[in-house]
């Protein structure tokens, strides 16, 4: 041991897995005991590798960030970012960085992970070229981009489709080149690649598979100028400007090599089942190892088992052992579950059945670009499989491996309404199974904790890849609680309630003061930060893009527009009651012509326009602001459209003019944040040509005035609305929607449409009718007093985006760039415009008939 009275522990490397063993030494008590030096390289602490691709869907480096620097203060840990360790000397015992730091430690452990495998092809070092490891990578990546229009990824596997994807939100016409002769050779077998082709190929990718980059080609021919395109193994030449390698990662196992360590013949410092090297004061962990078992494991929950280990045997050689014994690491489950541009894709298991005997049970629907296929043993017992397209039963059958499931195999795999029975639940798992796969947490354990907060504190289990969330929710017991999530015991209408009456301002305000006791101070949950994002733009929180509100939002309200299923989106204008000038629809088709986007009239006398890129919004929005246009919130939970008629000005049925107050209606409640998105319709006679009890809150026109219906609802269960008030003047129907409005706000439930809330309601319409028409709770002033100031405080967020430098320069740093895209990228369109040539062939079949 080092002289010190004090041990010393240092670690080379600081990444999830080094993160993690930090972690296990705190929770052992030994940071307590000993000094803890960590070396890494990066000039960031440790943050969220799996989720990396999440920075180009809005999430920022700091949001991605796994390390609290409260911990590191508390635990007294010396970080030293952007220091590497260069060299190790084991007779001395000291590691020494790139700074000239030297440190004489008592034990050593290595987590330098892996570095990116780069063919050694000419021109691979030519400015373009890039690898996909770190948020540096992807800095990078982006800035080189904006010049770039067209892509190529070599590799695709997992990290290589990401980087694909990443691409293609940049606005790069992207190529996926793979040696192998299916994408995700490791994770998929041959009818999984198939399907997974298709779908990706649907997306507008082009896909090489049974191909290897040959040459990356410059402008001036030589090893560093600029990229012009990539020859491939097949005699294909593509035509690139920015290249992405993504073939593989191999062990960073260099120091290990340079200071006499034992590492395998493929690579990976040697390590006992201890994670101990050939050297008793050595130690490594995560990808740089290679494990007892003879592999290197590159995923995330096999490295947070080596990093358990090896706290515990580290703790016991430095002679300050912590709880308990070492539990050796002998092997680790390889189970993934990944959304790959969209696309849900996992394996578990001996997903390739390489079992003797065993078999296949395989469901594969190419049209939907589903394919499920589970292997069996001849006894019935499963032993993995894999799943792509939909990935929704995951969670349970993982678990199941190893045991002969209460269900036939082939129940197991076809979809609701095809056969299969009743889905099985979580009960259905021993008591040993694992359901949190990153932190090796079982069933029992989990059902010994009361929530979901206490699951993650006492376990960690649902804090890595949060694959097992879900299950882990319908494992907990039922309580009686009736809290919207496991931060808060509040309902939404109650959290309403507090924080209008206390007029609080952001999540963590109210999560801190109101959240459960083990929930405050924490990040909160997918459930409740939007839910609460909601409460407090509908109260008047301002641009809900400002400070902590963005990170409340989901995608749509992020970019303020709907992300489509292909990673484009769409933009739908306002176009109050359907009404719109000529000049204006000449705008709408110039800025679809000019961007290219696919149009359609929607059902709510709008036009949709799909396709656009996340860096084209605010120059398309420009140009519709000019034109007078604003948002039309369909990305929200808010009033999405007032649908009308034609009305009394040209309909000879008409009795009153409803396109008029379709406008005066849309104009006053567009914005309104709710609980879920609402609709309404405005008839100008009894013959109901808007469809105004199929609404949310929908007029009908009558000779004295305007009758008002509630609680309609168009979707998967129709509802037609309910007559709450009948032959109202202009301001009394005004008068009694925004009662309405604010009440269903104030008292449902998180998303829960008007129709559902109305039936819920105890004592249902009278009772609406009791505190909107009569004020029978006495809530009618402050109701309207709340909608006069949405009213105003309205202000157009596309408009807002626009016209406030900073907030648009908050914006396009989620994009890729401010400026007009280049008309030369090429897109394909989800779906193709009507074609002259299927009209002709219709006539001609008519004439022939």
């Amino acid at each position: 041991m080092a002289e010190s009275t004090t041990p010393t522990i240092a670690v080379v490397g600081h990444g999830m897995v080094g993160q993690r063993f930090l972690e296990a030494l705190a929770e052992q008590g030994v940071t307590e005991r000993a000094r803890v030096v960590v070396l890494c390289e990066e000039p960031r602490a440790a943050y969220d590798r799996v989720q990396l691709t999440s920075y180009f869907s809005g999430r920022t480096p700091d949001e991605l960030s796994l390390t609290d620097p409260e911990f590191i203060r508390e635990h007294g840990i010396e970080l030293h970012l952007d220091d590497p360790a260069e060299t190790i000397d084991r007779a001395a015992r000291t590691v020494t960085s790139r700074s000239g730091r030297t440190i004489v430690y008592d034990a050593l452990v290595l987590a330098t992970g892996s570095y990116p495998f780069v063919p050694p092809v000419p021109g691979k070092d030519a400015a373009g070229c890039f690898v996909y490891r770190t948020i540096e990578d992807l800095l990078a990546i982006e800035e080189y981009a904006k010049t770039a229009r067209t892509g190529v990824v070599v590799g695709g596997g997992l990290l290589g489709l990401e980087a694909a994807g990443a691409l293609k939100g940049l606005g790069l016409a992207t190529h996926i080149v793979e040696f192998a002769p299916r994408l995700m050779p490791v994770q998929v077998d041959d009818g999984g690649g198939t399907a997974l082709l298709r779908t990706i190929e649907n997306m507008g990718l082009t896909v090489h598979t049974g191909a290897g980059a040959q040459e990356v080609t410059t402008a001036d021919g030589t090893p560093h100028g600029p990229v012009t395109g990539m020859k491939l193994s097949t005699g294909t030449e593509l035509t690139a400007d920015l290249v992405v390698f993504s073939a593989g990662v191999r062990p960073r196992d260099q120091l290990a090599r340079d200071t006499g360590l034992e590492v395998g013949e493929r690579g990976g410092i040697v390590v006992d089942e201890q994670c101990r090297t050939s050297d008793p004061a050595v130690f490594a962990i995560g990808e740089c190892a290679l494990a007892a078992d003879g592999r290197v494991y590159g995923l995330v929950a096999p490295g947070y088992e080596m990093a358990q280990t090896a706290a515990a045997a580290v703790a016991g050689a430095i002679e300050l052992p912590g709880e308990g014994e070492p539990k050796p690491f002998t092997g680790a489950d390889t189970s993934t579950k990944l959304k790959l541009l969209g696309v849900d894709v996992a394996s578990f298991g001996d997903a390739h059945g390489a079992a003797e005997g065993c078999l296949d049970v395989v469901y594969s629907d190419s049209r939907s670009g589903v394919y499920k296929k589970l292997v069996v043993a001849k006894d019935g017992t499963l032993l993995g499989g894999i799943l792509v397209g939909d990935a929704e039963s995951y969670g349970m059958l993982r678990p199941m491996t190893g045991t002969v499931p209460p269900v036939s195999p082939e129940q197991l795999v076809l979809p609701a309404g095809a056969g299969a029975p009743v889905a099985l639940g979580p009960s259905a798992l021993p008591d040993d199974a694992v359901i949190c796969s990153c932190h090796n947490v079982t069933k029992g354990e989990i059902c010994a904790c009361s929530s979901l907060p206490e699951v993650k504190k006492c376990t960690k289990a649902g804090t890595g890849c949060g694959s097992c969330v879900k299950v882990i929710g319908q494992l907990l017991p039922e309580t009686g609680d009736k809290g919207l999530c496991g931060c808060f015991p509040y309902t939404r209408s109650e959290l309403y309630e507090i924080v209008r009456t206390l007029r609080l301002g952001s999540y963590a305000e109210l999560l801190d003061s109101h959240g459960r006791e083990e929930a405050r101070g924490g990040e909160g949950c997918e459930i409740c930060k939007p839910a609460v994002g909601s409460i407090l733009a509908s109260l008047g929180s301002g641009y809900i893009l400002d400070g902590e509100q963005a990170a409340l939002q989901d995608t749509n309200d992020h970019f303020l527009a709907n992300m489509q299923r292909n990673g484009s989106y769409s933009i739908v204008p306002r176009i109050p009651g359907g009404e719109i000038t000529p000049d204006k629809l000449i705008v709408i088709g110039e800025v679809a012509r000019d961007f290219g986007l696919y149009t359609k009239i929607t059902g709510g006398q709008r036009i949709d326009m799909f396709g656009a890129r996340v860096d084209q919004l605010p120059a398309i929005w420009a140009r519709l602001v000019d034109a007078g246009f604003e948002s039309g919130h369909a990305y929200g939970k808010a009033l999405r459209t007032v649908k009308s008629c034609v009305g009394q000005t040209w309909c000879r049925y008409g009795v009153q003019d409803s396109v008029r107050m379709a406008i005066e209606l849309e104009l006053r409640y567009r914005g309104l944040r709710a609980p879920h998105k609402l609709k309404s319709a405005v008839s100008g006679c009894a013959r109901e040509c808007a469809e105004a009890q199929s609404k949310d809150f929908g007029v009908i026109a009558t000779a004295s005035g305007w009758n008002l219906y509630v609680g309609g609802n168009g979707g998967a269960t129709p509802r037609h609305a309910d007559l709450l008030a009948q032959d109202l003047s202009d301001a009394e129907l005004v008068r009694l929607i925004d009662r309405f409005l604010m009440f269903y706000i104030r008292t449902a439930d998180r998303l829960e449409r008007t129709s559902v809330w109305l039936e819920r309601l105890e004592g249902g319409l009278d009772h609406l009718r009791d505190v909107v028409v009569h004020d029978s709770l006495g809530l009618c002033d402050e109701l309207e007093a709340l909608m006069a100031k949405h009213v105003d405080d309205y202000r157009d967020e596309w408009a807002e985006t626009l016209n406030d430098p900073d907030r648009l320069r908050r914006f396009v740093s989620f994009v890729n760039a401010p400026d007009a895209p280049d008309p030369s990228v090429q897109f394909v369109p989800e779906r193709d415009q009507i074609k002259p040539d299927l009209q002709i062939l219709t006539l001609e079949g008519a004439s022939s008939r």
